[in-house]
């Protein structure tokens, strides 16, 4: 076989995308980061009624090329949380509880389950809030990094990995940016406030599970 890591990882990515479809997700794999931009021109937006969009903090939305195609995208009202330039931390955080009320709404996720589950812990809570309910819409973008085999695994990806390397790069005052471990701190800074489990998708198909075929995102 000449890509042996290539077939791995399509394998794996099919056999995830198959466990979400049954839980009521819409789901697609992406080859290459550069695909997802295809993937929701084509596959979303061009069958979406949705006239507003936003978005929660995501790196993946960043590094697929995404929020620059969608930021100043002619045909949606676009609220680019992102954009703080000008704003006051009270505005900042208004213009987030607003983004709940887009049709269409972008994020990450912490971790994957195989068995076709999200799994996530936010700090101010605005993503999962979106993920949970509000948005008629949402995108979910997922590198391979973030499958894992079991809730276990993912709870441990995210308190002993993705927090501690968020907490790093967001320079926060918390003892997992020292040490790379979760201490289940009392800061003031912590970022690990409240966890979700999403199983399936309400109404099926409403959220929208893109798994791309490279390592992106913490």
């Amino acid at each position: 076989m000449k890509n042996p890591i290539d077939a791995y990882w399509k394998t794996r990515l099919e056999s995830v995308k198959e466990n979400l479809e049954a839980n009521n997700f819409t789901a697609f794999v992406a080859d290459t980061a550069e695909d997802v931009k295809t993937i929701v021109e084509n596959e979303i937006l061009a069958k979406s009624e949705g006239k507003t969009i936003s978005w929660g903090g995501s790196l993946t939305h960043v590094e697929t090329g995404l929020y620059e195609m969608l930021k100043d995208r002619e045909g949606l009202d676009v609220l680019d949380t992102y954009d703080k330039k000008g704003y006051t931390p009270e505005e900042v955080l208004e213009r987030r509880r607003q983004s709940l009320l887009s049709d269409i709404f972008v994020t990450g996720t912490n971790a994957v389950i195989e068995d076709g589950y999200l799994v996530n812990l936010d700090m101010i809570g605005n993503r999962i809030a979106a993920l949970t309910f509000g948005p008629k819409e949402v995108i979910v973008l997922v590198g391979r990094n973030k499958i894992v085999p079991d809730l276990e695994s993912a709870m441990d990806r995210v308190k002993n990995y993705a927090a501690p390397v968020n907490a790093m790069r967001l320079d926060m005052k918390t003892p997992c940016a020292k040490t790379g471990v979760c201490h289940d701190c009392k800061s003031p800074a912590r970022i690990c406030n409240t966890w979700t489990i999403t199983e399936k998708s309400f109404p099926q198909g409403r959220v929208k599970v893109i798994l791309i075929n490279a390592d992106l995102g913490f």
